[in-house]
């Protein structure tokens, strides 16, 4: 049983998005941690942040460049892991980020360059070893990530595929109660619908 959940946003985002919120107030009769640190641009320095927490009674969800990192922890560690529309394989896509860049959420500006593309590509697994361990909620209607490649990559993954919505995930709050069974946890009030 899970006594831990963190939540890893994507790209350019922060603690503070919506879907991170919305489950927090899922989760408030929940007595285990629930986890959203703001992360680094730099990948490695995220990975570093998100292991700092990670123990055998923890559990992940990840959103976009969030769920990249998740599947890489969840497969490393052997922890279950929820993944939102996420992204593959992003140093591919990154290069056409490549150069200067602003984080909104953040507030901050930064330089994306090919070390953060390098450190992509070492997290990045060809095969995944325990899919078990991983379910999918992925929308067809994501402008940004072509969703195919999800559906493929986490083809032996639990998986949830639905035609339209957006890359925010639609109506993500409907997911909750599956989201807290496939991670295992408890609410303190009701178990989860």
């Amino acid at each position: 049983m899970a006594s831990k959940l963190i939540y890893i946003h994507g790209f350019n985002s922060s603690e503070l998005s919506q879907k991170a919120v919305q489950l927090g107030e899922y989760l408030a009769s929940w007595s285990g941690d629930y986890i959203v640190p703001r992360l680094s641009h730099d990948p490695a320095k995220a990975i570093d942040q998100l292991e700092s927490f990670i123990d055998d009674d923890t559990a992940l969800i990840g959103s976009s460049l969030g769920g990249f990192y998740a599947t890489y922890l969840s497969q490393k560690h052997q922890i279950p892991a929820v993944l939102v529309n996420p992204a593959v394989n992003p140093a591919t896509m990154f290069v056409d980020y490549l150069g200067e860049q602003y984080n909104p959420y953040q507030d901050y500006h930064y330089i994306l360059d090919k070390t953060h593309l390098l450190a992509l590509e070492q997290l990045y697994l060809q095969h995944l070893s325990s899919p078990e361990h991983l379910f999918l909620l992925q929308q067809e209607g994501d402008e940004v990530l072509p969703y195919k490649h999800a559906v493929e990559y986490y083809q032996n993954c639990q998986q949830v595929v639905e035609p339209g919505g957006d890359h925010r995930f639609v109506g993500f709050e409907r997911y909750f109660g599956a989201i807290a069974r496939f991670l295992n946890i408890t609410l303190g009030s009701a178990d989860p619908q």
